[in-house]
């Protein structure tokens, strides 16, 4: 008897196994680095790539860094067909996936191509095939006609299926890595960055036991605030004027910080400005020799004045 329970027992427990198999392969979730190249399945325009060669034998080297991307799998990096397609493969392999145009760039709508005033266009980009900013939306000047202009306000690429040919290369592990690689793929800068683990103070709120309602002179006591030093794995940022100026990190830095926050070991991103002092001497010198003469001899105020300069505004800036 007792054979046949063991049997039947461990019957059950192969069945248990095999009913619950485990995720192979790439998941959500996953650092991987990627080389790619999309071509719009038509006419074969390239639409992007990582590869440098591709880059130049399209005539497009000079536009940007081209070298294999990190991506965070289930992110939205790419397109989710391509992101479907890489989903349970294994570092190494490659593949070939067509994004259509609606999952893509969208359908071409006719209605898009709308007859705007041309004076809204300005004088240098009256011409066909210009792109053009009209009341904020972008387009393609199509014809021009005395004071009437054809736009076509379509994405350049809607209509049109997308093939991406992709090799898996690597994953990326480790916060530094991976926040590189993160930055790297959203603004397409090479920055400076270091992690360190900072002691830091951080405050918060306790809120108080509550009162027993049966005393009557137990009055509710008030939440009682604790500071406390906590740590903190920091990402150091060195800052430079292609960062300051990008468009991506002005319009969206809280947003990309906090994905930085979500997806590694990271708890916050501190950027740091580096001045070294250099040219500063003949810069201030020259700004109070403008202003009438040398540094010891200007009146400060009056030099504002004489520039324009509400001194209350620089303070208020500082």
């Amino acid at each position: 008897m007792s054979d046949e329970s063991d049997e039947v027992e461990e019957t059950e427990t192969v069945e248990d196994d095999a009913s619950e198999p485990e995720d192979e392969g790439l998941q959500d979730g996953d650092f991987v680095r990627i080389a790619y190249t999309a071509r719009t399945v038509e006419e074969g325009q390239l639409v992007d790539t990582t590869d440098e060669a591709v880059a130049e034998e399209e005539g497009v080297a000079e536009q940007g860094e081209f070298e294999p991307r990190t991506i965070v799998l289930g992110e939205g990096h790419l397109f989710p067909a391509v992101e479907d397609d890489i989903r349970g493969n294994e570092i190494g392999d490659e593949g070939s996936v067509v994004v259509t145009a609606e999952e893509a760039f969208g359908a071409y709508d006719e209605e898009q191509v709308r007859t705007v005033s041309a004076d809204k266009i300005d004088e240098d980009d009256r011409y066909p095939g210009a792109r053009v900013q009209i009341d904020g939306e972008g387009g393609v000047l199509e014809t021009i006609i005395g004071g009437r202009a054809r736009v076509d306000f379509n994405h350049p690429l809607a209509g049109e299926d997308i093939e991406y040919e992709y090799e898996l290369l690597d994953t990326v592990e480790g916060d530094l890595e991976q926040a590189r690689g993160l930055l790297g793929m959203m603004l397409d800068l090479d920055l400076e960055m270091w992690v360190e683990t900072d002691e830091v103070e951080e405050t918060r709120v306790v809120e108080p036991d509550e009162a027993d309602e049966d005393d009557e002179d137990d009055a509710p006591e008030e939440p009682e605030t604790v500071t406390e030093t906590v740590e903190k794995r920091t990402l150091y940022v060195e800052s430079t004027p292609q960062l300051a100026m990008n468009q991506q990190w002005m319009m969206q830095k809280q947003q990309i910080a906090q994905q930085l926050v979500e997806l590694t070991d990271i708890d916050r991103i501190l950027i740091q400005e580096i001045l070294d002092g250099g040219g500063m001497g003949m810069g201030m010198g020259g700004m109070m020799g403008g202003m009438g003469g040398g540094a010891g001899d200007v009146d400060i105020e009056e030099a504002l004045e004489e520039a324009d300069i509400d001194a209350d505004e620089i303070a208020d800036e500082l």
